[in-house]
């Protein structure tokens, strides 16, 4: 049974990782790594977001996760050695977007990408330390298992028309346990601070939705016709077309074909497509004048918000004092 064991644990880790991005740039950075006043709030309340300090934190929540985990597999009859190697790769894989050299190499990393033809090295693999339990399991008890470690699938009744179900811990075994009682600990995830978490998520999503950037898209969107790539209304929908068409050539075969001529094709539309995109951004001013729009929205939501997003900061501040 499939299962990311890490996607609830990072979440919010992640949304602030976004954010805290913009609150990091430079001159030399590109305009969406430059100071936004959410991005600088959550930097502060994050405390130390560089990669390092992150990887510490991110193994040191699993590590207490999985203490957990086991305790709660071995109530249930279960053997469970806590898997505390998490798998990240140390290697750096450089992931320049707005470069025109990386960009004409691998236009948006979709088709081909940094690194992706490279092997694991045999230290990179992490080994599940419980597979060799569970093949001693007969198909009864490996079921079992499974349910006791992530909960029971989902029914049809439960799933949305794209297969998604809504995630309740309580029906997610010893993980959905496990993750809940890291979560508690910590002020981005829990249920007092619920309600401005989610307004930050709703006023992003909120973005998009009431098109503040329209202008800026329609400009963009004119520029890539006169290139010669009509149809695009947003800078999203250049991306989200190859994304598409890598969807459906894999679709269309039965098993991977080595340098397959098909392939290396839609690699080449993507680089040309990526190219008169990042050269219609620069043409007009795309980034920056999201940023401007950015910053006065942001600090529209932060006073609306104050007493919330206050509130938040003082307990994470409490948190990293005890």
């Amino acid at each position: 049974m499939p299962a990311p064991r890490l996607l609830a644990a990072l979440s919010a880790t992640a949304l602030i990782m976004t954010l805290a991005a913009c609150s990091t740039g430079s001159e030399t950075e590109s305009s969406d790594e430059r100071l936004t006043p959410l991005g600088d709030f959550f930097a502060a309340v994050y405390g130390d977001t560089d990669d390092d300090e992150w990887m510490k934190r991110a193994e040191e929540d699993n590590r207490e996760r999985e203490i957990i985990v086991a305790g709660c597999m071995a109530e249930q009859g279960f053997e469970y050695e806590p898997v505390v190697d998490m798998g990240f790769s140390s290697s750096e894989i450089e992931w320049e977007p707005d470069d025109r050299e990386w960009v004409a190499q691998w236009g948006y990393g979709m088709v081909r990408s940094p690194g992706s033809d490279q092997a694991p090295s045999p230290e990179e693999i992490v080994e599940d330390p419980n597979q060799d339990y569970v093949m001693s399991l007969s198909e009864s008890e490996m079921t079992a298992y499974y349910e006791a470690l992530y909960g029971p699938q989902p029914t049809e009744e439960e799933l949305n028309e794209d297969g998604s179900y809504e995630y309740n811990w309580e029906t997610a075994g010893c993980q959905g346990l496990a993750q809940h009682e890291i979560d508690k600990e910590n002020p981005l995830s829990s249920d007092e601070h619920k309600p401005i978490m989610d307004a930050v998520n709703a006023f992003y999503t909120g973005l998009e939705e009431a098109k503040v950037y329209s202008a800026i898209d329609a400009d963009w969107a004119a520029c890539m016709a006169d290139a010669g790539h009509p149809g695009f209304t947003s800078q999203f929908d250049a991306q989200e077309s190859i994304s598409q068409d890598l969807n459906a050539y894999w679709e269309s075969v039965t098993e991977p074909v080595e340098d397959d001529p098909a392939l290396d094709e839609l690699a080449d539309s993507e680089i040309a497509l990526a190219l008169a995109d990042l050269e219609c951004r620069e043409d007009v001013d795309f980034a920056d004048r999201r940023h401007e729009i950015s910053v006065a929205l942001e600090e529209e939501f932060i006073a609306d918000n104050k007493a919330a997003l206050d509130a938040l900061a003082a307990a994470a501040e409490q948190g990293r004092e005890q």
